[in-house]
């Protein structure tokens, strides 16, 4: 059986606004919703509709997709763009907050239906390192220090009293939840809501922890060792996987993750994996050649400069750049050459220079005695 039309099933045209389009969902989802109908499973079905076509019209991309491949664009059989994406869905927040504006929350649908009495995992921790621009090159290790929450050692993180328990919460009988009736213009409606008594955890804690006074958790600072790799670039993070904060009920701890900065480099600048620099050298060894002196991050080296370079002139000496990371090899060092010119010259080498400009055809004419000219 062939599918509806998205936009016909919202009762919009296709040159309807994100605004429009919101509004005519919430029209739908009040007229179709399954609490307003009990037991009426077209009324189900269409409301099934309904969300499916908001969730593709609601995002900018997947409405393209189907503006130019109809219902084949998410249809995985049809080698469709889309691949099957009713799985998760990526418009749900922005449903289950419409919902959630309407009725108040209904089982599954609204964030309020979340409990705490699951395991949940710990927050993820950032941290912010400076290192040169050597570190950066050659890599270094580093101890920092992170304050973060850790569960509680004397109780566990249970935050019960060594020795004791949490009870179950007779208020929501452990559930982390309680429901609630609602009276609205549509009928009456039960939600679920999460247990005031508990916090949404299910336990009580009756007699605490004397450490941390029956949170579970202390702030405390872990002094970490960082090693940062040979090739890390400015803006670049590492994960340290469990060392962010303490999970919940049992819950795993977060990821730390640090963000890299790199100092920049008084004579080199970073491109990739290959450095960049710039270098003079006297007009004499451009124009006849030579060999010089290049610094590197490793200690100089030497090049030979052919006859004849010209000014602005890029040499590429390899495997003299930045290691390549998490891989072999390096960048290379990229050298532009800039040629002296003598702002002196001795009688002597004056005359040396006006022979060599007279011997390749050059006006040799003598300016010094000339007077500078005015510009009216």
């Amino acid at each position: 059986m062939a599918k509806a039309d998205y936009y016909e099933t919202l009762g919009v045209n296709k040159n309807a606004t994100e605004d429009e389009v919101k509004a005519a969902f919430r029209k739908a989802a009040k007229q179709y919703h399954p609490d307003l109908h009990p037991g009426d499973k077209e009324a189900e079905a269409k409301f099934k509709e309904v969300n499916e076509a908001y969730e593709v019209l609601s995002d900018k991309d997947k409405r393209a997709k189907y503006d130019q491949f109809g219902h084949a664009a998410f249809d995985p059989s049809a080698g469709g763009a889309g691949g099957g994406y009713y799985s998760g869905g990526a418009g749900f927040g922005d449903f289950a907050d419409i919902i959630d504006s309407m009725f108040g929350g209904f089982g599954g649908f609204g964030r309020g239906s979340q409990t705490r009495n699951g395991p949940i995992a710990g927050n993820d921790l950032r941290y912010n390192l400076t290192i040169t621009f050597e570190e950066a090159v050659f890599g270094v290790k580093k101890e920092i220090n992170i304050p973060r929450e850790e569960a509680c050692h004397t109780c566990g993180g249970t935050g019960a009293r060594p020795g004791t328990q949490p009870v179950k919460c007779a208020a929501c009988g452990g559930s982390g939840q309680v429901r609630v009736q609602q009276n609205t213009m549509f009928g009456s409606f039960v939600t679920a809501r999460s247990c005031d008594a508990c916090g949404g955890t299910g336990k009580i804690v009756k007699e605490p922890c004397p450490e941390c006074r029956g949170k579970g958790r202390l702030n405390r600072t872990k002094k970490l060792s960082v090693n940062i790799p040979a090739g890390i670039d400015n803006g670049q993070s590492l994960n340290m996987r469990g060392e962010g904060e303490a999970g919940f009920n049992g819950g795993p701890p977060g990821d730390l993750y640090i963000a890299i900065t790199v100092k920049p480099h008084k004579q080199f600048e970073r491109k990739g994996f290959d450095l960049h620099t710039d270098m003079p050298i006297p007009f004499t060894v451009a124009a006849l050649g030579g060999e010089i002196n290049v610094p590197t991050l490793r200690g100089s080296v030497k090049y030979s400069v052919p006859e004849g370079t010209q000014p602005n002139t890029v040499f590429r000496l390899r495997e003299q750049g930045v290691p390549r990371l998490n891989t072999s090899g390096r960048g290379d060092l990229l050298v532009k050459v800039n040629v002296l010119v003598p702002k002196k010259v001795t009688e002597e080498q004056r005359e040396l220079l006006k022979r060599l400009a007279e011997s390749m055809g050059e006006d040799v004419s003598d300016n010094r005695a000339k007077k500078k000219a005015k510009f009216w």
